[in-house]
């Protein structure tokens, strides 16, 4: 697998164009997670989604590039989660196109090691309950469940995941 580089989005219009991509290559995850239509994904709903995210304090949105600086991924991460107090992966969206060729866990042993490096000793996301791909994939990256509850922003089912990082 080639290195990947994380950047933080900077919303110009190729990116907002290429982060749209990468959710419209993903229509079950955009079924299940009922934000946006995978048939027509509006920029600016996008856009401003991401923008309120980028502007929560502690929150990141990166993107992830290959060599040839293609989109190949977003990442929203949450420095600490006001409950818990723990870093948090918000979003790992991979593009679909690249499913199952190693960039989701490269992606994730990235936020890992970052957060390890920083002297967390764990880390936590949640799964959409309606995404068992997803659940599998977090499975087998040692990614264990702790709960099962509502997110915050919208009230979908999902399952509270934790990784030991020391």
């Amino acid at each position: 697998m080639p290195p990947l580089s994380l950047s933080p989005l900077r919303f110009s219009p190729e990116e907002i164009t290429g982060v749209v991509g990468l959710y419209a290559s993903n229509p079950e995850y955009c079924r299940a997670a009922g934000e946006y239509d995978p048939e027509r994904i509006p920029a600016d709903r996008v856009e401003a989604d991401l923008r309120e995210e980028a502007e929560t304090e502690g929150c990141e949105v990166l993107l992830a590039r290959d060599v040839q600086d293609r989109i190949v991924g977003l990442l929203c991460l949450l420095d600490r989660h006001p409950t818990d107090g723990r870093p948090w992966i918000g979003l790992l969206l991979v593009h679909g196109s690249l499913h199952r060729t190693g960039v989701g866990r490269l992606l994730a042993g990235l936020v890992e090691e970052r957060f390890r490096r920083e002297g967390r000793d764990g880390i936590r996301l949640a799964v959409l309950e309606n995404t068992p791909v997803s659940l599998a994939f977090w499975s087998s990256l040692g990614w264990q469940e702790i709960d099962r509850r509502t997110d915050r922003r919208h009230g979908r089912p999902c399952i509270v995941m934790h990784k030991d990082l020391t």
